[in-house]
């Protein structure tokens, strides 16, 4: 299940995450959609990089029954700027970036791993007819 919170003025499609979700998880997640100044000033609370991103990811800690598995916060911002940029639709860079960071929410880590994180990414962008895009921009260091 998905519970979002948009906080900003633009709607957006959501319902084609769930499937993606349910492919991956059974736990609750939460999807906060905000713009570039909330992400920012998040990344910067928590990462200690004063600059606006894409998608940020917070798992919540334990496996007790019920529990949601955590937040994604995507910047609405930053997905019509790429989708713009790529050629492709806002609902697909929002798929794109909700896989990225629900990979993160399940312990994967492509700064870390040994390419685990890039490899389930390719196949659920396959599986759900995503474009490539996020694997070629992350591989070429973005």
């Amino acid at each position: 299940m998905i519970t979002v919170d948009n906080q900003t003025d633009t709607p957006i499609e959501t319902g084609h995450l769930k499937p993606i979700a349910e492919a991956l998880t059974p736990r609750e997640i939460e999807l906060i959609l905000c713009d570039d100044t909330t992400i920012r000033t998040l990344n910067r609370e928590h990462r200690n990089l004063d600059k606006a991103t894409d998608v940020l990811s917070f798992p919540l800690e334990g496996d007790l029954p019920g529990q949601p598995l955590g937040a994604l916060v995507i910047s609405l911002d930053h997905v019509h700027a790429r989708a713009e940029d790529l050629g492709h639709s806002p609902m697909e860079e929002l798929a794109l970036l909700f896989i990225h960071g629900l990979l993160h929410l399940l312990g994967y880590d492509h700064e870390t791993d040994r390419g685990e994180m890039r490899a389930e990414e390719a196949r659920l962008i396959r599986e759900f007819g995503l474009p490539d895009s996020l694997i070629i921009r992350t591989e070429g260091g973005e």
